[in-house]
């Protein structure tokens, strides 16, 4: 068999199956390499701690219990995440049969994004966190795509399979509904009666309504009242909002810089060429005109929506979380695009869809790149670890304190070794997100016991205005001892030097 043919000839269920286990293998390749215990990590390996309950994560603390045979959360990465990814090569191949019942190579490019999401490579860095957050994106795939026998099953399993997912992490309702509206551009590309088409949207709200109820009794009265916290609505919420909106769009555009923006505004003029071919799918249905300005107005909405589903529901929260993790939602958008334009390049040549394997090895980039900065990111905090724990275990006064508060100073300028890349590839400080020197949690692992936890900082930093002689006086920190207490006081890191080489 030519080559030419293999890649447009009709893929079996087990092929599609091989494609994603090793599609979604590469993307979390350079993460197993680097093998970075990522902030919450820990302090998590230290305690074997699951205390995710109190964040509306009940279904995670089972998740690790029912792992590590245990009644905590010991760390046996990168098993949970091994385990997750298989899921998910399951669940898209699940996704693409439902979009394409005869699916090409090309076919299968196109609900990869939900997994090539640049920003999921965030939520993918926690060691313990991440299998769950890729799971529970298994689980929305499962509840959108199934279809029971019965009409108690159509029901109430999708419902649970939200639950469930909204119980590992709360993001993922933001992915049930963009997905939602892929489902709504899916059936008018079907050309769906619009008995069913109305049918199909009463049976997404009915299983929207039950699973957040079925979240609402099991897992969410579990949740630190904290957590739960809305905008103060008494204080012009729009205005939050739209704030908000504009802080995560700031974060988005880092990702389109140099090649990446050539890359994504083809596909966008792809896409939109895909959706017109979609608008003559709605005339050919010959529907009266107040149907057809209404499913044609519909059709149109599904993109804002999906857009403003990026951040989704973190907008609704006081304390609003603008990290990389929160953005499940633009794989869902990316998605959307790889349909449009599916659909639009199919319609001029077989072929021609199989030219969304280019942004996919831009992200699949993107993921390798992250990967070394990991590596950069691991060996600083190494070097960081030793220095810190040679001090301290070199002076006598500092090994018998009773207590050594750390102090923390924000900087992004702590990793001068990815200084280049970070130029080149803004997105990926934004994914990386360490704008520290250490961590109290990480000293524990070089015998050093006596420094407190972040949440006392306030006493080294009051110590360090006071102009006492220092102890120590290192390149990035000073160490003062008072009495029986040390203080480590961290400086801020060097800046005005260009690396030259």
């Amino acid at each position: 068999m030519r080559m030419s043919d293999f890649l447009v000839r009709e893929l079996g269920r087990r092929q599609v199956v091989l494609f994603f286990l090793f599609a979604t293998m590469l993307y979390i390749l350079p993460l197993l390499l680097a093998d970075f215990p990522y902030i919450d990590d820990n302090w998590r390996t230290l305690a074997a701690g699951n205390v995710w309950a109190g964040q509306g994560r009940l279904f995670m603390d089972w998740l690790y219990k029912a792992l590590t045979f245990t009644g905590a959360a010991p760390n046996i990465f990168p098993l949970p995440l091994l385990l997750a990814t298989l899921a998910m090569s399951l669940a898209l191949t699940r996704l693409t049969f439902h979009y394409f019942p005869e699916p090409t190579l090309a076919c299968c490019l196109v609900p990869l994004p939900l997994w090539y999401n640049p920003f999921l490579l965030q939520n993918l860095s926690y060691q313990y966190d991440g299998a769950g957050m890729a799971l529970s994106l298994v689980a929305v795939i499962y509840a959108i795509t199934f279809g029971g026998t019965s009409r108690i099953q159509r029901w109430l399993v999708p419902s649970v399979l939200l639950a469930l997912a909204i119980g590992l992490y709360q993001i993922s309702l933001n992915v049930f509904l963009g997905l939602c509206c892929v489902e709504l551009l899916r059936t008018v590309h079907r050309r769906m009666p619009w008995a069913e088409l109305w049918q199909l949207a009463g049976w997404k709200l009915a299983q929207l309504v039950l699973g957040v109820s079925i979240y609402a009794i099991t897992a969410y009265p579990f949740t630190d009242s904290t957590r739960t916290e809305l905008l103060d609505f008494s204080a012009d919420p729009l205005l939050q909002i739209s704030i908000n909106s504009g802080r995560v769009m700031e974060k988005v555009a880092l990702l389109f810089h140099s090649g990446y923006t050539a890359v994504f505004v083809v596909l966008l003029m792809c896409a939109l060429f895909g959706g017109v071919r979609m608008g003559r799918q709605i005339r050919l249905r010959q529907e009266p005109p107040v149907k057809g300005l209404l499913l044609s107005f519909g059709c149109l909405l599904t993109l804002p929506l999906i857009v403003l589903l990026v951040p989704g529901m973190t907008l609704l929260f006081r304390d609003f979380n603008e990290g990389a993790r929160t953005l499940m939602g633009f794989g869902v958008l990316l998605m959307l695009l790889f349909y449009l334009a599916c659909t639009g390049l199919t319609s001029l040549h077989s072929r021609l869809p199989l030219l969304l394997a280019i942004p996919l090895l831009a992200t699949l980039s993107l993921s390798f790149a992250y990967g070394r900065v990991l590596t950069m990111e691991k060996t600083f905090a190494s070097s960081a670890l030793y220095s810190l724990s040679h001090d301290i275990s070199s002076h006598r006064e500092l090994r018998d304190a009773k207590r050594i508060y750390m102090s923390v100073t924000y900087s992004d300028r702590w990793l001068a070794s990815a200084t280049g890349t970070f130029k080149q590839l803004p997105v990926l400080r934004y994914l990386l997100n360490i704008d520290y020197f250490m961590l109290a949690e990480n000293l524990p692992s070089a015998g050093i016991t006596n420094v407190v936890a972040e949440r006392e900082r306030r006493n080294a930093t009051r110590v360090g205005y006071q102009g006492f002689p220092a102890l120590v006086d290192s390149l990035y920190y000073r160490i003062y001892l008072i009495g029986d207490y040390g203080f480590i006081v961290m400086k801020e890191p060097p800046h005005g030097r260009l690396l030259s080489w």
